[in-house]
């Protein structure tokens, strides 16, 4: 029987600095619409470089960094995570529909599909996440040019944003390698 033992930071392979910086990234776009808590914004940046993917795009009141909330969950990702802040979140969207990008809400929503259904034809895409109340909202809604929604088998009707995020950006980046 194969034997386990956990791997030490230095046995991971992990990218340098400079080498992340200059290492191609999937083009996958994680944006933050009104995120209220500082920790989940940085939980995000966090899960965005485990997943490799291009930039983050922060809106409206969504805290931008250096803030030590952030900081403290992204544990050093807000420096190795391309973002860009645009306080009016339409303006965020036209600009990344004209770099060529179709904007998937990731929400509960009349018309959404699964967040497992991407095609080839779907990237680049921007992952639009809202806040962890109010969710996107219909205004904002209306500019994706989809919904994804992830099942949910409980009680409950949504995750926490980050780890929706979370789930939602594995599965894209995991769609987009096996297309690729």
């Amino acid at each position: 029987m194969a034997g386990f033992r956990q791997l030490s930071g230095d046995e991971m392979g992990r990218l340098t600095l400079e080498a992340y910086a200059a290492a191609d990234r999937h083009p996958v776009t994680l944006m933050l619409h009104n995120i209220r808590s500082m920790w989940n914004v940085g939980s995000m940046f966090r899960t965005a470089d485990a997943a490799g993917i291009g930039e983050i795009i922060l809106t409206g009141y969504t805290a931008t960094p250096p803030r030590k909330e952030i900081e403290k969950t992204a544990l050093g990702a807000q420096l190795t995570v391309p973002w860009r802040h645009f306080a009016d979140p339409l303006e965020a969207l036209s600009a990344l529909k004209a770099e060529g990008r179709k904007v998937f809400g990731l929400e509960i929503a009349e018309n959404s599909r699964s967040y497992s259904s991407l095609q080839p034809a779907d990237y680049p895409l921007v992952l639009l996440v809202g806040n962890e109340v109010d969710g996107i909202g219909d205004e904002l809604l209306a500019q994706c040019d989809g919904v994804l929604e992830i099942p949910q088998y409980g009680t409950k009707h949504s995750l926490n944003v980050a780890v929706a995020a979370g789930v939602a950006l594995f599965e894209c980046v995991r769609l987009f390698l096996r297309e690729g």
